[in-house]
């Protein structure tokens, strides 16, 4: 009985925590304020399954306020912008988002990705299977799935109309061809992740380091999964280590590949 009891308290707080994470907020309301044309730290932020950019708006604030050129991109394409299609196809996506504002203002400086949850797996393949290597000084995972998470299971009943809840269960196809190949050497990689997070559970969290001292495994203070994105202890050790990829050897820019016309994820033009 006791056991059961245990097992009911435990669901019960991983799908409190899902529920804190979703946010139902239209996207179209997203500020926009930067200035490409004198971008010299620019960051990226990518967000997790099901929520919006407005997940961000703490994060993207503080990072503001600390000197960074601060942009996210609407994953979901529909009008509340909701982050359910593919990772693959949304990396894909984001290579040629990048690729156009780098082309319309060659004097920006090197591009750091912050990705939370599936956002971060999407920042990985975009790095490490579309070239975008070539773009990036660093990524930084925010209880990003490195492995895949058991949570996904909970959400398999979306699974046919969101293709990334089958990428997500524990080292599914996606996440094994994700994980094959060396990291690119250029780029700082580091996953911050807490022994607390109930919807990507450590240590379904940490990446393979192979002793290389650019990607690292950081542990912090979050008690839930959308703790990463306004907790100032979180907030302190990623500041940390977006300096010290700031510090590491300079990116050389490359040119990836023009993508003419607009860049279209479902109905939405982006």
């Amino acid at each position: 009985m006791a056991n059961f009891v245990g097992s009911v308290h435990r669901l019960g707080r991983r799908l409190q925590d899902l529920a804190g994470y979703f946010d139902f907020s239209t996207d179209g309301g997203t500020e926009r304020v930067t200035d490409f044309a004198s971008c010299k730290r620019p960051v990226l932020l990518l967000y997790g399954f099901f929520a919006t950019r407005r997940t961000f708006d703490v994060l993207e604030r503080r990072l503001r306020r600390d000197g960074y050129c601060v942009f996210s991109l609407n994953l979901g394409g529909a009008r509340r912008g909701f982050n359910t299609r593919g990772i693959d196809d949304l990396a894909d996506y984001v290579r040629a988002k990048v690729e156009r504002i780098y082309g319309r203002n060659p004097g920006m400086g090197p591009l750091t990705i912050v990705g939370h949850s599936k956002g971060g797996l999407i920042g990985a393949y975009y790095v490490k299977k579309l070239g975008g290597w070539r773009r990036t000084r660093a990524l930084l995972t925010l209880g990003t799935p490195h492995h895949g998470t058991p949570a996904a299971y909970a959400a398999l009943p979306l699974a046919f109309l969101a293709r990334s809840v089958w990428q997500m269960l524990p080292m599914s196809p996606f996440i094994r061809r994700l994980q094959r190949g060396a990291w690119p050497p250029g780029v700082r990689f580091t996953s911050l992740y807490s022994k607390d997070d109930q919807l990507a559970p450590f240590p379904s969290t940490l990446i393979e380091t192979f002793g290389l001292p650019y990607i690292r495994n950081v542990e912090v203070e979050a008690k839930g999964h959308r703790e990463f994105l306004y907790k100032k202890r979180v907030y302190d050790a990623l500041l940390e280590e977006l300096r010290a990829g700031e510090a590491s050897t300079p990116v050389k820019l490359g040119k990836l590949t023009v993508v003419p016309g607009p860049v279209r994820i479902g109905a939405g033009t982006i």
